[in-house]
């Protein structure tokens, strides 16, 4: 059994925290908000600051919101950093830039410790059913040795290359995500407008060529109107902010990319940043002046 820092106890953070300490892991937890009581209540150790769970862990897990809070639970006043000696590994499990995430890595690896940025897909729905997909990027002496921790969080877990090339996928997953809510989105708004029974036209294809996870999960909830995260606007915005940031960088162009991320803009102007990333549908409503279905 490991000893295993958790930095981060969100919607995401805490449930997959829980699945290691089910697991028989000794986890010592820390969180800018109080520890969930139901982590401690089962074994889990609480900590002062990060730099106390990076001295007590071999391993230690960060899960937060963006690029700048990665850095601070690192290298800031308290940080990850701190309390490290050599030989451990930083495992960073948010979705954040990859170049800062190269970064990141240099600055661990200068303390003789190994580094993997490994994201992950799934949602919160995956973290407390324990099957995200992990795309991680580092060695691989450092990935075996952390894999059977992936294993209790998630299923598909690959090694996709270096430090950064596990960002780089969770990127790319989230351009395809989002051009795909897109599509659905339209396919179902012309049918509905041209007449037909957009839940009936969901159902036929489901069947065909057309079929996939967000034509089933997504477009049942543009039928249905039920909005209620899931994954929020406002987390997908940032995530194509890393793809848009990412292209100019290398002087390429994301056309796709741009657009959806515009009409997610458009929903969260009118008041829906909070809302699942399927809510990308009400910008396309707005254009056409009718909804896939009346609102409940």
């Amino acid at each position: 059994m490991a000893k295993v820092g958790f930095v981060g106890l969100g919607i995401m953070g805490a449930p997959m925290a829980g699945h290691l300490i089910d697991a028989g892991h000794t986890l010592y937890l820390y969180d800018i908000k109080p520890v969930p009581a139901e982590l401690t209540g089962k074994g889990g150790v609480a900590c002062a600051n990060a730099t106390e769970v990076a001295r007590q862990a071999d391993i230690v897990i960060t899960m937060v919101p963006d690029t700048p809070h990665v850095g601070a639970a690192l290298f800031g006043e308290g940080g990850i950093a701190a309390g490290l000696t050599p030989g451990k590994i930083v495992v960073d499990m948010s979705s954040i830039a990859p170049v800062e995430t190269k970064e990141y890595a240099k600055k661990i690896n200068a303390l003789g410790c190994d580094y993997l940025d490994a994201p992950v897909s799934g949602g919160e729905v995956g973290a407390k059913a324990a099957s995200l997909t992990i795309m991680v990027g580092g060695p691989e002496t450092a990935f075996e040795t952390v894999k059977p921790l992936f294993e209790k969080m998630g299923k598909n877990i690959t090694l996709v290359g270096g430090n950064g090339d596990g960002q780089t996928t969770k990127v790319a997953n989230q351009i395809i995500v989002a051009l795909n809510i897109l599509a659905v989105g339209e396919a179902l708004l012309f049918a509905s407008k041209a007449g037909a029974d957009p839940a009936k036209v969901r159902q036929a294809l489901m069947g065909g060529f057309a079929n996939s996870r967000i034509l089933e999960v997504h477009g049942e909830r543009m039928v249905k109107r039920t909005f209620n995260p899931g994954f929020r606007i406002e987390l997908h915005q940032k995530d194509l902010n890393l793809a848009l940031n990412g292209a100019r960088q290398m002087q390429m162009s994301l056309p796709s990319t741009a657009l959806a991320q515009q009409l997610f803009s458009s929903v969260a102007a009118h008041g829906g940043a909070a809302l699942d990333h399927s809510a990308l549908v009400k910008a396309l409503e707005l254009l056409a002046n009718h909804t896939v279905a009346p609102d409940a």
